[in-house]
């Protein structure tokens, strides 16, 4: 169901996938502008020769640095973003050829460009693959790299893209209980015969906030039809302006931006486990994840929904009464 939704935000995804790097490396930016995706969603032009002759200069003249292979890996999303899946797919088949020779003797967190570079290199290829028809050979693709990079970087960012594809139409794996805010963790199976929406935040998400006031109002409206919510969020280390924090002072600092931003979340399940966003590939925050009566996935979809998409995913599945 609602496999137009995840087609149209494919792109967006991918592009969200990438982490805000400030003082972003120069042939990067040039190489975004040249060829149009400097922005979400990426608008590409209708010609990529400007972006592959600033490439091409810059590795005379320096190589096929950590930077060049991120540069070329936006070639790739660009030419994907315009339906060009040819195209795409031999930019990315050359990017991830590249950046896994690089990557031999070093580990991927400690260059960030290099990451990049990969990540965007198995997604296009993936999606690539489904766009001509080859669903389950992309699916296959996606976990052999997940059983390479399982437990690094890449983890959540190749998990991710296997839900994009996969999840939908299958039971929703459960989460982990572990700490928690507000109500105990419910268990999935507990919650048949609601529908339910899975609202993956983090406490440094402008765009999570952002969607806070929307789910806010749906629950409102329906929670007497039906709807619940699970609010599922995790530690990253750090609190405000990224001050290192322990464990136990970044769940008090998360517990003050619900307190702040999340009012309606008081009442409602918060579970903090880094191991239900592996589990979900949450890379991208917001991530929402809709379950029908029966408690299968019926929406996947990184990134922010307005009040009439959600509404639409929603209200048929209200209408729908519970089987067991």
């Amino acid at each position: 169901m609602r496999r137009v939704v995840v087609a149209l935000t494919v792109v967006a995804a991918l592009i969200a996938s990438t982490p805000t790097v400030f003082g972003q490396t120069t042939i990067v930016r040039d190489v975004r502008e040249a060829i149009g995706c400097t922005s979400v969603p990426c608008s590409p032009k209708a010609d990529f020769s400007e972006g592959e002759a600033i490439l091409a200069r810059y590795r005379a003249a320096h190589g096929d640095t950590s930077q060049a292979l991120e540069a070329l890996s936006w070639l790739g999303r660009a030419a994907l973003a315009a339906n060009r899946l040819d195209q795409a797919g031999a930019y990315a088949a050359d990017a991830y050829d590249r950046a896994v020779e690089r990557s031999k003797g070093q580990s991927l967190a400690s260059d960030l460009s290099l990451e990049n570079a990969l990540g965007a290199a198995i997604e296009v290829q993936a999606h690539v693959r489904t766009g001509q028809g080859r669903r389950s050979d992309a699916v296959y693709f996606l976990r052999r790299e997940l059983d390479t990079y399982r437990d690094g970087p890449l983890h959540m960012r190749i998990q991710k893209n296997i839900n994009l594809l996969s999840l939908e139409g299958q039971a929703a794996p459960a989460l982990e209980a572990g700490d928690f805010l507000g109500r105990t963790t419910p268990a999935l199976a507990s919650l048949k015969g609601n529908v339910v929406v899975l609202f993956f935040w983090a406490h440094w998400c402008g765009e999570c906030k952002a969607q806070g006031p929307i789910l806010s109002a749906l629950l409102d409206r329906h929670r007497a039809d039906g709807l619940a919510l699970v609010a599922p969020t995790q530690r990253y280390g750090y609190t405000v302006k990224r001050a290192p924090a322990n464990p136990a002072a970044e769940l008090d600092y998360i517990r003050q931006v619900r307190d702040e931003h999340y009012a309606f979340l008081r009442d409602e399940a918060v579970p903090v486990s880094g191991a239900n966003h592996k589990q979900y590939g949450v890379s991208t925050t917001p991530t929402l994840v809709v379950l029908d009566r029966q408690g299968i996935v019926q929406l996947y979809h990184p990134g922010t929904m307005t009040a009439d998409e959600l509404e639409a995913v929603v209200k048929p599945l209200l209408a729908a009464r519970a089987t067991n």
